[in-house]
Order: structure tokens, then C-alpha cells, then sequence
């Protein structure tokens, strides 16, 4: 099992994943005040105490993170596999602090777009490296439940940012949100230098006895000190069937490229798994509440999703079909709730549902790259898995928009872009849960078979 040193690391690592969720969700609480909505402008001695600015304008700051964290996703694999994963979190660490820094002081719109982008950049990084390395630092009893920690640090920012956002939403403190994720990174590199290389990392390397060194500051375990090693992640397990069955193709430990993944027969099918569920997981994300009592509601589920991703922690079930079946489940109920009026079936529903992401769809994706894949391949794999995850989130959240009513597509008609000919409500309020069937419809049967 770990020793403390053990889970003191599995804890700096996840810091990445919680500025993931905390900059997820960072701008919403503050953006009436941050965007001077609901105060003036005013510039007293250094930074004024907003920053004016239109709801486009917002929005582009906003999704500007989802870019970020493109670039940074597809340049993680190199980065792991040239500097190693604790370097690599080192780099998103530091892109982070910058950017969040850069947004805490920024006195312009044009410095909080810099500094959304750079922590977007950190984000992919660290979103990318973080599961990989807990992956190969965790026994093989506990790796699932330790890969679980990853989808658990990234609720908890988002519930963090939602707690500080409701308190701090004000002209002279809504720069302390942004400035509280600059002093966690600036704590996390301080920290680095405590802080171990993975041994398979090292093992890649070829410095064997510097991985069997490692080994042991992380791992207590009674009997002869060969066998701390059993409990960790090894290349007969990421190479499986190496000697009798040559499915992965002729043995190697030298990591492979993006393009080399893409194009290798062997690894096509965890490329596909992995992909799938990143892109399955971001379409099943629980999106915010816009209505008046939005930050609330938007509380409220995040709490739900926290308090439900800890059972994936100690259960051992088929959680990714049980999530599935309630996903499922949860859309029609909801519905077939807003049509008829029902509000309080809707409202149940969407609950379920959050339960439903909360214990499978949330958690697995990040836990199943380092399962599928041998060593060798699971920094190009979760490069590329990331990549997609960032790349349908940007189009996601403007085409829910006309999934629902045709005003909500004005957007589209004032900046010039072409809108749909017909939305899947027809314009009519009381057939907004179609566009639940919809995404009923295209979670079924894909999802179905690759559970199966």
C-alpha cells in the first residue's frame, strides 16, 4: 500500500486536475461584476474595479480556455515523454500561475484573454499528464479508486470557485478568486521539488535502479524488499501478453509519437475506446443553470456531484453501465417532464442524471487510458483523447443553444453565422424536452455497445 510520502504525491498531482475544474467555472460567479453589469466602472489607484465589456466579449474570454487547453493537450505527450510526467505537470503549473496571475491584475479585457488562454494551456497539460502519473504510481490493488481521485479534484474546484465566487463577487474582491488559483500553482512548484518521477518513466529511460529506488518511497510493504515491486504498474501489465500473444506487435519501451498512434494497426482499437469515452464523457457533462438563480442551482449540483463521485472510490460494480442505464433513463424522464409540465419529474431527473455522470461517466475515461494502452503508447493516447475532449466542448456549447428554442439561436444571427433552419422544438416552449429525446437517442446505442 502507500506510504504518506505516497499519497502526499498522489495529492500534489491533483492539483492540477482541481485548477482544471476551478477554471472551469471561475468566470461565472463574477462575471456581473467583473464585466461591470452591475457596478460602474471605476479605476481608483492601480486596477479599476471591473472591466467593461460585452456579453460576446465575455463569451469569447470565456471559451478561449477551451483553445488553451487544445494546445496544450496535443503538446502533453511530447512534453511527458522528453521531460518526464513530473516535469510536465511542472510546465502546467507554471502556465497556470501566469495566467491566473496575469488575470487577477488584468487591468484590460486583452490581459484577461492572455491570461484565460495560458491557463488553458496548463489545464490540457496537466489533464493530460496527471491521471497517466497517478496511474503509474498507484498499487494495482487501489489504481482504480486512486484514478477516480482525478474526476473528484476537478469537482471539487468547481465547487470551490461556485463557494468563493458567491462570497467574493464584489469590486474590490472578485480578483481573489483569479488569485487564489496563482497562489495554489505557486505552492505547487515550490512543492515540486520534493515530489519523485514516476518509475515507469524512469524504467523507460533506463535507469532501472533509480525506479526501484522510487519504488520504495512510495510503497510500505511487509517481506523482502524485491517485492515492493509486484504492487506497481510494469510493463508485463501495460504490454500484456507480450511472450504469447503478439496483438501489440514486437515489444519496445521507447515511447511513440501522436502520428505513430495514428497510424499503428495495433493500437487502433484502445485508440477508439479512449477516444469514445472522452467524447461520450464531455457530452454527458451537466452544463450550468442560466436562469436568475443560476449560481445556486449551479451549487447545488456540483455538491451532488461531488458527494457522487466518491462511491466510485469503494464500490467495485459495472459503474460505467450502471451510469449509462441512469443517464439514460434521466433524459426521457426529463423530457417528458418539461413538455408536460411536470416540474418537479424534471427537476428529479436532472439530479439523476448528475448522480448518473457522477459514478461512471465522469471518472472512468481518465482511469481506462493507462489500461487499454502499453506504456510506450499512453502519452500520445491521452494527447489525443484530451484533444478530442476540448475540441467538442467549444461546439457543443453554442449548438445547445438552438437545440432548444429559435431565439436562443440570435446569437448566431447578429455576428453573421449561419443558423439552422428549424430547432428541434419548432420554436415552441412547451416542446423544449425534445431536445432531451435527442441526446436519449445518441446516447443509446453507441454507448450500449462499447459498454457491452
Amino acid at each position: 500500500m502507500f506510504t504518506f510520502y505516497g499519497w502526499l504525491v498522489c495529492v500534489w498531482v491533483l492539483v492540477v486536475s482541481f485548477q482544471y475544474g476551478y477554471h472551469i467555472s471561475a468566470l461565472n460567479q463574477i462575471q456581473a461584476t467583473l464585466t461591470c453589469r452591475t457596478v460602474p466602472a471605476f479605476t481608483p489607484r492601480t486596477l479599476p474595479t471591473c472591466i467593461p465589456m460585452s456579453d460576446a466579449t465575455f463569451s469569447l474570454v470565456t471559451s478561449v480556455f477551451t483553445v488553451g487547453g487544445f494546445l496544450g493537450s496535443t503538446t502533453a505527450g511530447i512534453a511527458m515523454d522528453r521531460y518526464g510526467r513530473k516535469a510536465a505537470l511542472q510546465i502546467s503549473g507554471l502556465f497556470t500561475a501566469i495566467g491566473a496571475g496575469l488575470m487577477g491584475v488584468a487591468p484590460s479585457t486583452f490581459l484577461l484573454l492572455v491570461g484565460r488562454f495560458l491557463t488553458g494551456c496548463g489545464a490540457g497539460i496537466g489533464l493530460c499528464t496527471g491521471p497517466i502519473f497517478l496511474a503509474e504510481v498507484a498499487p494495482s490493488n487501489i489504481r482504480g479508486s486512486v484514478g477516480v481521485l482525478t474526476q473528484l479534484a476537478i469537482v471539487f474546484g468547481i465547487m470551490i470557485t461556485q463557494l468563493l465566487g458567491l462570497r467574493m463577487a464584489t469590486p474590490t474582491l472578485w480578483r481573489f478568486v483569479l488569485l487564489f488559483s496563482f497562489l495554489a500553482s505557486v505552492v505547487q512548484l515550490c512543492l515540486s521539488r520534493f515530489i519523485i518521477e514516476t518509475p515507469v518513466w524512469l524504467k523507460q529511460q533506463g535507469k532501472t535502479e533509480e525506479s526501484r529506488a522510487v519504488k520504495k518511497y512510495l510503497l510500505q510493504q511487509p517481506g523482502p524488499p524485491e517485492s515492493i515491486e509486484d504492487p506497481l504498474i510494469d510493463e508485463t501489465r501495460q504490454e500484456p501478453q507480450h511472450e504469447s500473444d503478439d496483438r501489440w506487435g514486437t515489444p519496445r519501451t521507447a515511447p511513440i509519437s501522436t502520428s505513430e498512434l495514428l497510424t499503428s494497426l495495433e493500437l487502433r482499437r484502445p485508440l477508439v475506446v479512449v477516444s469514445f469515452a472522452m467524447i461520450c464523457q464531455q457530452l454527458s457533462d451537466p452544463f450550468p443553470c442560466p436562469t436568475d438563480a443560476g449560481p445556486y442551482v449551479s451549487l447545488g449540483i456540483t455538491l451532488v456531484n461531488t458527494l457522487m463521485t466518491f462511491p466510485p472510490i469503494f464500490l467495485s460494480m459495472p459503474l460505467l453501465l450502471v451510469s449509462v442505464a441512469g443517464a439514460l433513463a434521466s433524459l426521457v424522464l426529463t423530457g417528458y417532464g418539461l413538455n408536460t409540465g411536470m416540474i418537479v419529474t424534471s427537476s428529479m431527473s436532472i439530479l439523476v442524471f448528475v448522480m448518473s455522470f457522477a459514478v461512471g461517466l465522469g471518472p472512468i475515461p481518465f482511469i481506462i487510458i493507462s489500461e487499454v494502452a502499453p506504456s510506450h503508447a499512453v502519452s500520445a493516447l491521452s494527447s489525443v483523447a484530451l484533444s478530442l475532449n476540448c475540441m467538442i466542448l467549444y461546439p457543443l456549447s453554442f449548438g445547445i443553444l438552438c437545440l432548444t428554442l429559435n431565439r436562443d439561436c440570435e446569437f448566431f444571427r447578429r455576428s453573421r453565422l449561419p443558423t439552422p433552419p428549424q430547432s428541434i422544438s419548432g420554436g415552441d416552449s412547451t416542446k423544449e424536452g425534445r431536445v432531451f429525446y435527442f441526446f436519449a437517442v445518441l446516447f443509446y446505442r453507441p454507448r450500449i455497445r462499447s459498454t457491452s
